[in-house]
């Protein structure tokens, strides 16, 4: 009795650290990996480019103050430089986003980089 409670017991165990352990690596494969450079060029005006550090193609967006642009970043590629239109803007006023292309097939008619 006191043997088929321990194989219980170890077994509970590690179905709980498999299920743990799956949930991280889950976890590490959710979002791409990609690199995004902003900086004021010499007219003082924000701008942003991203770069794509994995193997497959990403659907993105860069936002500046509301303005979305639209895009597909194919692999190990960097955009061209996206600018605002307004010295005002600052970094912060710009958001990017990028995912993985299999997820948004409508983004598949916007222009690549």
């Amino acid at each position: 009795m006191l043997v088929k409670r321990t194989i219980l017991k170890i077994m509970h165990n590690k179905i709980f650290y498999l299920m743990i352990a799956s949930l991280f690596a889950v976890g590490a494969y959710a979002k791409p990996l990609i690199t995004v450079h902003k900086s004021i060029d010499a007219n003082k005006f924000a701008q942003v480019k991203i770069t794509n550090e994995t193997i497959q193609e990403l659907a993105c967006y860069v936002a500046i103050d509301g303005r979305k642009i639209r895009f597909r970043l194919l692999p190990h590629r960097t955009t061209r430089w996206f600018k605002a239109n307004d010295t005002r803007f600052v970094l912060s006023a710009i958001s990017t986003w990028c995912d993985f292309i299999e997820l948004y097939p409508n983004f598949k008619k916007f222009k690549a980089y």
